[in-house]
């Protein structure tokens, strides 16, 4: 009997043989092979296969047939022994209703780590246990290392520069930090916040977001908009790296060109970032456009917040500067200080530094800002066809016309002393 027949009786008989022992075997029904020749064929069984299927996805389990049902978890399990049910839409926490009784003894036999939510009488009562996030002793020993390497003050010697690369190297190629990256997220947005002067220790930070940024095995999706505050920071902020010195030219003007290059990183990250993930989150990028316009527009910013504004604009789309090209009139003339400033006696206002009115700028800072400025023009010269014919023609006493109008003297007087200023005024006023 191999106990194929399980949903029928076996039934045994007993037959005493001649040496008083006895035998038994089983009934077996006797077969008519006419009637056996006749039956129908049974249904030809499929052939085994193999699928695959997510058992997990970032956490959660998908709700598919192959996982366990999550309503019969629910009913079977306990909220202290399985923890809170996470929907796919990772949305709402799917807990067991249970009695008030049975949540009292719930709450006494979890302690501390579990509490009863507000509920009328008479009605069902949910338990939520708290869930700790537990990380290896590896994990902490590895996140703590790290961090005092790239926060060391002495980074001069050879030795600390070695142990900083290899941080960032490693930040930049391991695949087992997934646990790590809200912790390191949390460590970048505090130490921008604590250390605006520190322009070695905000570089490095900057230097981390890139390593981070370019792990393929980490899953950086959900932290974007997490990361995004610490990128427009450094890229917008009033004041980094203090003061110079002291108040000699040199100083200052090296002060200024290691206070730009950090905001030039800042921007090449935000580049980084909106070109990385377009599709992951749709709404970033004219969230960043959205807070770079309201910068603009307001006349009351330093020079370092304009630049980084600037140049966080020219990261972006040709579509997007031309929103921002509307206004740039309006922004030069107040910012400059263009009243009754015209081409014919533009350069005399811009190097009369004895004018207190000519504007808040430095001649620098004025001349860089107005470079940043064109910079960013000058993607706008991707929307012309491969064919213009334009270039080397001279530029017409309509077409300065228009180019104050739309940009301002300031920057119309240098946009029409570069070589390409015909093709780059025929950038600015394409498609219109």
């Amino acid at each position: 009997y191999d106990g194929s027949e399980v949903n029928k009786a076996v039934s045994f008989s007993k037959v005493n043989t001649s040496g008083g022992q006895s035998v038994y075997y089983l009934d077996e029904e006797e077969v008519d092979f006419d009637r056996l020749i006749n039956e129908p064929l049974p249904q030809v069984p499929r052939l085994p296969t193999f699928t695959t299927h997510w058992l997990a996805v970032e956490g959660v389990q998908p709700a598919i047939i192959q996982n366990p049902n999550l309503n019969d978890i629910r009913v079977s399990q306990p909220p202290f022994i399985r923890g809170a049910i996470v929907t796919a839409l990772n949305d709402n926490s799917l807990q067991t209703p249970v009695t008030s009784t049975t949540a009292s003894a719930s709450v006494t036999d979890t302690g501390a780590s579990q509490h009863l939510s507000n509920v009328k009488p008479g009605q069902n009562t949910e338990v939520k246990p708290l869930v700790k996030h537990v990380l290896s002793k590896e994990l902490q020993i590895y996140f703590n290392k790290v961090i005092s390497t790239l926060t060391a003050k002495s980074q001069a010697d050879e030795a600390a520069q070695h142990m900083k690369q290899a941080a960032l190297t490693s930040l930049r190629t391991d695949s087992g930090l997934h646990q790590l990256v809200p912790y390191f997220i949390q460590f970048i947005a505090e130490q921008i916040t604590q250390n605006l002067s520190d322009l070695q220790l905000l570089t490095t930070i900057l230097e981390m977001i890139y390593s981070l940024l370019s792990n393929t095995s980490i899953f950086l999706d959900p932290y974007i908009h997490s990361l995004m505050p610490s990128i427009l920071t450094l890229l917008l902020a009033k004041k980094l790296g203090g003061s110079p010195k002291d108040d000699s030219p040199q100083e200052i003007h090296e002060f200024l060109e290691r206070t730009n290059a950090l905001r030039d990183f800042a921007a090449s990250l935000l580049d980084y970032v909106l070109k990385k993930f377009p599709q992951a989150y749709k709404s970033l990028k004219p969230r960043v456009t959205r807070t770079l316009l309201k910068t603009f527009l307001d006349i009351n910013r330093v020079f370092g917040t304009y630049y980084g504004c600037l140049k966080g604009v020219s990261v972006l789309e040709g579509e997007s500067i031309r929103f921002f090209l509307g206004n740039l009139n309006n922004w030069a003339r107040l910012v400059f200080n263009e009243s009754g400033i015209t081409l014919d006696n533009i350069e005399e206002h811009l190097n009369d530094d004895s004018n207190p009115t000519r504007t808040k700028f430095t001649k620098e800072e004025t001349q860089i800002l107005v470079d940043t400025v064109i910079s960013a023009l000058l993607v706008l010269k991707k929307d012309l066809p491969d064919l213009y014919e334009g270039k080397g023609e001279k530029v017409t006493d309509e077409d300065k016309e228009k180019l104050l109008e739309r940009c301002g003297v300031t920057i119309g007087f240098h946009i029409l002393k570069r070589d390409d200023a015909k093709e780059l005024i025929s950038a600015i006023f394409f498609g219109e």
